[in-house]
């Protein structure tokens, strides 16, 4: 994978930042887009709202000339909630997919000219099993992410003729400073932990590498052929039925 030129949105902390860590040990030059610049090195750390086009443009563009182009694109950065379908009022709505949806527009938008130029072109989406699994208090969150999934098999469908390979992960509960940031707000952490842990069937948290393996392969040349894929990383929470 020597070479290849990737972008990561989100890449400062959790699944961006283990993701950019793992694709330049595998040879990629990565950016990390995000609104903290401070990442390791060797990845590039450029400034970038995702819900602001104009942002957005400018961080790919400066990834480009950096790079020299650009192979891969990994539109990680999203935001949580919680709450039932009553309990967000309509500008938490509009927020919520201004950042897990159109972000993901926004940098796909921007990126696809040079995407169309490069020998190995892949689009990863950070989604989640939300998207596909009935989650309590979790509406306005599934909403987005099953709108991302929706989002990954059209782009697929609108760009493998141009080469460009476009899939999404569905990570399960992820041991992130998301979710850490959750438990610390909760009455009991150590009991909502173990609660989260019960509910999937590998009886713990993912990580955040775990997430990142999954997105590197997709994001390489080993999934040539594999688009418009949602990729479970969940500890079999979708897919397992298991007998205590």
């Amino acid at each position: 994978m020597t070479g290849l030129r990737a972008i990561v949105t989100g890449g400062a902390s959790g699944i961006g930042l283990a993701t950019g860590i793992l694709l330049a040990r595998r040879g990629f030059r990565v950016a990390s887009l995000d609104l903290n610049i401070d990442v390791p090195g060797p990845l590039l750390g450029i400034r970038c709202d995702v819900t602001d086009d104009a942002s957005v443009r400018a961080a790919v563009a400066e990834a480009v000339a950096a790079f020299g182009g650009l192979d891969v694109v990994v539109n990680n950065a999203g935001i949580g909630a919680q709450g039932t379908v009553e309990e967000n009022d309509d500008a938490e709505w509009a927020r919520v997919f201004d950042v897990n949806v159109q972000g993901m527009v926004r940098v796909s938008r921007a990126a696809l000219p040079h995407l169309r130029e490069s020998g190995h072109a892949a689009i990863v989406n950070t989604c989640s099993v939300a998207a596909t699994a009935g989650l309590p208090s979790r509406a306005l969150y599934s909403a987005t992410k099953g709108a991302v999934q929706s989002l990954t098999l059209a782009m697929a469908a609108d760009h493998l003729r141009e080469g460009i390979r476009v899939n999404c992960v569905n990570p399960g509960t992820a041991d992130t400073p998301w979710v850490g940031r959750l438990l610390d707000q909760a009455a009991d952490p150590v009991a909502e932990r173990a609660a989260l842990e019960a509910r999937q069937p590998a009886g713990r948290l993912i990580s955040a590498e775990e997430v990142a393996g999954a997105i590197a392969y997709l994001a390489g040349p080993d999934a040539s052929a594999t688009t418009g894929v949602a990729l479970a990383v969940d500890g079999g929470m979708q897919g397992l039925r298991l007998r205590k």
